[in-house]
């Protein structure tokens, strides 16, 4: 499959003059889409069905990437078999009763890159609330976190040497997910700087971040703060934490990370019982996270 994707680069440099970045997108799409395919045993691109393409625009969809690039990457996978049957490499086309990807509505937002950069911006770090909440939010964008996992985090939980942060998910099931530069220096100021005078002995418990009262911050008090920032920016949408989730999912695929390395990222259920999500060297994850990651 490889070789026909080679040959469908120069068609689009040498037939289609298409400029690089079109050519590294289309490339980037497909050879994903490629990845995908390897890992479910089909030998050959004449042994691709239409439930193949469909269930690898779900896995898309599972991970958060919005709805124009799921929509993009079908177009290029598209493209790609429209070569293969105009220089007769195939006869069939598996797309040909696949219409374009339609997302629940209920999908929160993903926001760009340059959104979260603002986001952040916005987080006065000259005051104790201000130096945890940037820490917070880099941590939540840095590791694709649930809001549930993110306020669970206990201080142990953060190994800055190893550059992982040791997260429990759905069911306390237990992954190691790789954290930026960036979120490990907020999270040192504010272990050293704010913490200490938030803590209150035989009070607090070993959570990471707490509250004015020295306890967990709630679900209702984050979604406050991520708000705040939101209005300040002037983002319309309805923003809520876990679509920091969906563009950390977002701009790590976009940027050509492996999907099976996401998933694992993101501690999917479907890891356990799909042949795709097969498990991963902590190396190789984080080797991915510090390629295509925006603050690795």
């Amino acid at each position: 499959m490889r070789q026909y994707l080679n040959l469908f680069k120069h068609y689009l440099l040498f037939e289609k003059n298409l400029s690089d970045n079109s050519i590294d997108a289309y490339f980037r799409d497909i050879s994903r889409f490629i990845d995908y395919i390897e890992t479910q045993g089909i030998p050959s691109v004449d042994k691709i069905a239409s439930a193949h393409i469909q269930r690898f625009l779900q896995i898309l969809a599972q991970i958060g990437l919005s709805a124009s690039s799921t929509t993009r990457n079908l177009s290029s996978i598209r493209s790609f078999f429209h070569f293969l049957i105009a220089d007769n490499y195939l006869n069939q086309d598996p797309t040909s009763a696949i219409q374009n990807p339609k997302l629940p509505k209920t999908l929160p937002a993903v926001l760009s890159y340059p959104e979260v950069l603002d986001i952040i911006a916005q987080i006065p770090i000259d005051s104790p609330p201000g130096i945890r909440n940037r820490a917070m939010i880099e941590l939540l964008y840095a590791c694709g976190l649930r809001v549930s996992e993110l306020l669970s985090i206990q201080t142990d939980y953060i190994f800055f040497n190893e550059m992982i942060v040791k997260v429990f998910g759905k069911g306390r099931k237990e992954r190691y997910v790789p954290v930026s530069v960036s979120a490990l220096a907020w999270i040192r100021r504010y272990l050293d700087e704010v913490r200490p005078s938030l803590s209150r002995t035989g009070i607090s418990p070993p959570i990471l971040f707490l509250n004015n009262r020295g306890l967990g911050m709630s679900r209702m008090g984050f979604w406050k703060i991520i708000n705040r920032y939101v209005k300040a920016v002037g983002i319309k949408r309805n923003i809520h934490p876990h679509t920091f989730r969906h563009s950390f999912a977002t701009h790590l695929v976009e940027n050509g990370a492996d999907l099976r390395a996401v998933q694992e990222m993101l501690g999917h259920a479907d890891i356990s019982t799909t042949q795709i999500y097969t498990h991963l060297d902590r190396s190789f994850i984080k080797k991915e996270y510090k390629q295509y990651h925006p603050r690795s």
